[in-house]
């Protein structure tokens, strides 16, 4: 098994083995590039992001600087938006639904670190040598979702389709579908329903109108 498969396995890996680092180190530089580019050289960043990403769908925006640790192990829906400081450290598989947006400074973790302080040192490898390891665990992120600003979303966490995360928020367990939730750690502070419609708010709607 590669330490790539163990990664995707959920079970221990070395995160230094040269394998990862050649992943990481072209992630990296891929990522560097992105930022450093102009927000109007549109066709250079979109064959860029194209080269980091696992799979990216159509009418996607990022704003950049962004930051992909891995840059393989995220796929992201069809129009995506994040505002600045993307972070998205894939080790394990981050999946992005469609017509999802980012506030700034968003960051999605995947990686986690024993709690006992000799074993974040170093522990045994399946061959017996002594290695800094760790796990991952998936982040799954749904349709229609909006993540606030300076939201954290960590490993093994789903997030349902049409959320709403408020800003600051430390996503730690599963938010269920429709849900607006907030707070560190994050829960769940009522369903989101149709009385929220903004055709509710025509203070803020002035001539604008709700497509029906």
């Amino acid at each position: 098994m590669t330490e790539e498969e163990r990664i995707l396995n959920g079970i221990l890996f070395s995160p230094s083995h040269p394998e990862l680092e050649a992943i990481k180190l072209r992630s990296h530089n891929l990522s560097h590039q992105y930022s450093q580019m102009f927000e109007d050289q549109a066709e250079e960043r979109e064959a860029i992001l194209t080269q980091i990403l696992g799979h990216k769908g159509e009418s996607c925006f990022i704003q950049g600087p962004v930051f992909f640790h891995y840059g393989v192990h995220t796929e992201i829906g069809h129009h995506f938006f994040a505002n600045y400081n993307l972070t998205i450290q894939d080790d394990a598989k981050v999946s992005i639904g469609d017509h999802t947006s980012f506030g700034p400074n968003v960051t999605i973790v995947t990686p986690i670190h024993p709690f006992i302080a000799s074993e974040r040192r170093q522990m045994l490898d399946q061959n017996g040598d002594p290695k800094t390891l760790c796990y991952a665990k998936p982040v799954t992120i749904g349709n229609d979702v909006w993540l606030s600003a300076n939201v954290t979303v960590c490993g093994g966490v789903t997030i349902g389709d049409r959320c709403v995360i408020g800003a600051g928020s430390v996503v730690t367990q599963d938010i269920p579908a429709d849900s607006f939730a907030a707070g560190v750690p994050c829960r769940v502070i009522r369903k989101i329903t149709e009385a929220d419609s903004m055709r509710y708010k025509p203070e803020v709607m002035a001539d604008c109108r709700v497509i029906e």
